[in-house]
């Protein structure tokens, strides 16, 4: 019952004592009067019950911001695969709003800008550091939930993965030891090997973190480091051109955004120059890579779409702790192996969760 009911009531129980010692007419145009006071506390009760079940049926927005190009993206299917194991369908009871970048991160502010502005979404959901850094520039206010970020607690968008505070949450694929292991089965696959190049962009804090990690492991298993740094795609060439004369023989590339939009190309020239690489993901595999090892990837997505469940219903992103991964996968691709001439030792092989033929 609404308080304009309630005020109404006691109005009319007023009038009715009153009533008692009116005459007949007076009556009557008493009774009219309750009658139309009745009909408009009730026109408000029912029209506030009608907007509760309005705002209760409304469909809630969210945005998903991604440096990548549209396409078959297995990251994505698993977002949404997450967002059906809580119950959403999308179009249905839940709408979301894609954005691309499509490998120009200038685009970034003004993607962002059409979801926090025209479109109003209640929580953007992000791919990547540069990609969360745009929503973050954006608002101080609508949630933002990672699917995942290389170093949340260096790029400067949370306190502590325990207690991120603030307007940002999610997942991290960061966990220490990763690149060191890398280094490790790339040693495995060429057992001869002595010098690799690592491949980095020293103007994202999270490749720097990565960077500083592969170093420590190149000491403890008695590998010559080569740093090959790239800002931009047209740096490729110049990179793979430096490895060669440096006497390289195999690639640790640690991505970003940058080079995972422009993998293709990266991979045609590893194909040029006839290099082994080890990436952080499958999905340069799939394009071309050797080999990759490091967190799965679907799984942070899906896991993802939680945090967009328990935001939706009430929870507060600085109460939502940052989660890191908890899967992992090595993944060979004997297609590329075959093609630069590279024999991957039987065990290696017997050891990966999927090799490309």
């Amino acid at each position: 019952m609404t308080e304009t009911f309630r005020t109404a009531i006691r109005w009319l129980q007023s009038d009715n004592r009153k009533s008692k010692t009116c005459p007949e007419l007076c009556r009557r145009i008493q009774n009219r009067k309750w009658v139309g006071i009745f009909a408009i506390a009730l026109t408000f009760a029912f029209g506030g019950a009608v907007a509760t079940a309005q705002q209760a049926g409304r469909v809630p927005r969210i945005g998903f911001l991604l440096g990548s190009s549209p396409g078959p993206d297995p990251r994505l299917e698993a977002f949404r695969q997450g967002l059906r194991d809580n119950g959403y369908i999308e179009g249905k009871n839940i709408a979301v709003e894609y954005r691309f970048a499509e490998g120009q991160e200038d685009r970034l502010p003004k993607l962002v800008a059409e979801l926090v502005g025209p479109l109003k979404v209640e929580i953007i959901v992000t791919d990547g550091t540069n990609v969360t850094r745009a929503a973050k520039n954006a608002t101080t206010t609508i949630p933002i939930v990672m699917a995942s970020d290389g170093n949340p607690i260096g790029n400067g968008f949370i306190a502590s993965l325990a207690h991120p505070g603030g307007n940002i949450t999610g997942l991290t694929n960061l966990l220490t030891g990763l690149s060191g292991k890398r280094l490790e089965l790339l040693k495995e696959a060429i057992p001869d090997i002595s010098r690799v190049g690592v491949i980095w962009n020293p103007e994202n804090p999270s490749s720097t973190t990565s960077f500083k990690e592969t170093q420590v492991a190149a000491q403890a298993l008695a590998l010559q480091l080569q740093s090959l740094e790239v800002r931009a795609p047209n740096d490729f060439e110049g990179a793979f051109q430096a490895a060669t004369k440096r006497q390289v023989s195999a690639l640790s590339v640690v991505s970003d955004s940058l080079m995972f939009t422009n993998r293709r190309r990266f991979l045609e020239l590893a194909a040029k120059y006839r290099l082994p690489t080890m990436h952080t993901q499958s999905l340069w595999v799939e394009a071309g890579g050797l080999m990759s090892y490091g967190t799965y990837f679907p799984d942070l997505y899906r896991r993802a779409a939680t945090y967009v469940d328990k935001i939706l219903k009430g929870t507060k992103p600085a109460d939502l702790p940052v989660e890191q991964p908890t899967k992992f996968e090595l993944i060979i691709n004997l297609k590329t192996a075959k093609q630069i001439g590279l024999s991957i030792p039987p065990n290696l092989l017997a050891r990966a969760d999927r090799v490309i033929r």
